[in-house]
């Protein structure tokens, strides 16, 4: 066939039509509790839903399963770093206290006289520890303002008082005559306890939310907590008939499983990203400032944290102090000379031997604190290299501040951090 007759079979041929959009079918899929489904509407307008066959592997099906039951909606994503890490120690936390209670109330049973089954001891210690509850929420509700600052450390302390009033319990057997002493002060512990873990739950769940999800966070954290307080307590069950059905046992097993309850809590508390500001936060942050140049985020900071002593002093941020009261903190003689200095701040600095005293106005923010932080680390530099007065430094650090403040301040906030507020505990403040 001739190249002239190739051409004019082409143009006889009819053009190919684009289809209209409305010709294609409008479908769409759904996923719900781990079961896709393709929604369709049918020409004659109804819509039809079929189930996709799911052709994942089982081991597959059952972790994404447990994922979407016991983590957050979009796990990973929708949490920030450190939440994996917090939830894994929780887990063995829980697993290890439930294990502990029982062993621990079945002792205190044994205590006073009576036999109990592992199973009876299951359902006493739940009776035993809410009727105490009652008592430690009186003795904590002054600590609230605290545990907002230090909502890591308080944790922390909550387990350590469980396990004192859990190893009162172990070993009231070996002093019978003792039973209602040690009975009440063990309880007493473990209410105290109970109010101090539900009091910093809060802080510690909004440090992972990203995506506003703290209910969905909150939730999937109750459900890993309820799920391995059930296995604990079955492996309680488990021990209290074998392995720890005499005292020897229960000495052994019960100092194991305490060890690993508060070793549970601390690794938690490393992985947790608190974004407020309280003294301990906001030193390391000027700190690591005045070091790189560089602010560094929550998650960066987290594994810095002092956790059991947050309140000395970090030297390299000036060794600042907040929360004494003003005429503690400042000489009558200097108040007037220091408020011509900070005319403007919300803060007093008086420097003493071994620290520097922070005394905040009544309504500072994490900003106020910021700035007070600064002047007192650039003026304790000063001082190891001028031999100018007090007055002078701590005139000429206030000028620095000043200069590197508002580029500073972009760095806080643009890495996360809350500076609308300080969280400061029980510290004093003042007012003019």
């Amino acid at each position: 066939m001739q190249f002239l007759e190739k051409v004019k079979l082409i143009k006889k041929e009819e053009p190919v039509m684009a289809k209209n959009p409305e010709d294609f079918p409008v479908y769409w899929f759904e996923n719900s509790d781990s079961v896709s489904r393709r929604f369709q509407f049918e020409s004659d307008g109804h819509l039809s839903m079929k189930v996709v066959d799911d052709a994942r592997p089982v081991p597959q099906k059952m972790v994404e399963s447990f994922l979407n039951k016991f983590f957050p909606s979009g796990y990973p994503y929708s949490v920030n770093e450190g939440y994996l890490r917090y939830t894994q120690f929780r887990a063995l936390q829980h697993f290890s206290s439930a294990a502990l209670s029982v062993l621990s109330t079945q002792s205190l049973l044994f205590a006073a006289g009576l036999r109990p089954t592992p199973a009876q001891a299951t359902v006493v210690s739940w009776i035993l520890k809410d009727g105490m509850q009652h008592v430690g929420k009186l003795i904590c509700s002054n600590l609230g303002a605290r545990m907002d600052s230090e909502p890591k450390r308080w944790r922390i302390l909550a387990d350590v008082l469980y396990d004192f009033g859990t190893a009162l319990e172990l070993v009231s057997p070996l002093c019978p005559h003792l039973f209602l002493e040690m009975a009440g002060l063990g309880n007493f512990a473990k209410g105290m306890a109970t109010v101090a873990a539900r009091a910093t739950r809060l802080p510690i769940y909004s440090s992972f939310a990203k995506e506003g999800n703290l209910s969905d966070i909150f939730a999937k954290g109750e459900a890993i907590s309820t799920l391995f307080n059930v296995a604990g307590i079955g492996a309680g069950i488990q021990l209290a008939s074998t392995i720890c059905s005499s005292m020897e046992g229960k000495l052994v097993v019960g100092s194991i499983l305490s060890v690993v309850h508060v070793l549970s809590v601390v690794e938690q508390m490393r992985g947790v990203p608190i974004n407020t500001l309280n003294p301990q936060r906001t030193a390391l942050i000027v700190a690591n400032f005045l070091k790189t140049g560089k602010v560094p985020s929550p998650p960066d900071l987290r594994f810095q944290e002092d956790l059991m002593f947050p309140e000395r002093p970090i030297q390299e941020a000036g060794n600042v102090k907040v929360g004494r009261a003003l005429h503690k903190a400042v000489k009558p003689s200097e108040v007037q000379k220091l408020k011509q200095v900070f005319i403007e701040e919300k803060f007093l600095l008086s420097h003493g031997k071994s620290w520097t005293d922070m005394v905040l106005e009544h309504d500072a923010t994490g900003e106020d604190a910021l700035r007070g932080w600064l002047v007192a680390a650039y003026a304790k530099s000063m001082k190891k290299i001028y031999n100018d007065t007090d007055d002078i430094i701590l005139q000429d650090a206030y000028d620095k501040m000043n200069d590197v403040f508002n580029p500073f301040l972009s760095q806080v906030q643009a890495k996360g951090w809350y500076t609308d507020r300080f969280l400061d505990g029980t510290g004093t403040r003042f007012a003019w």
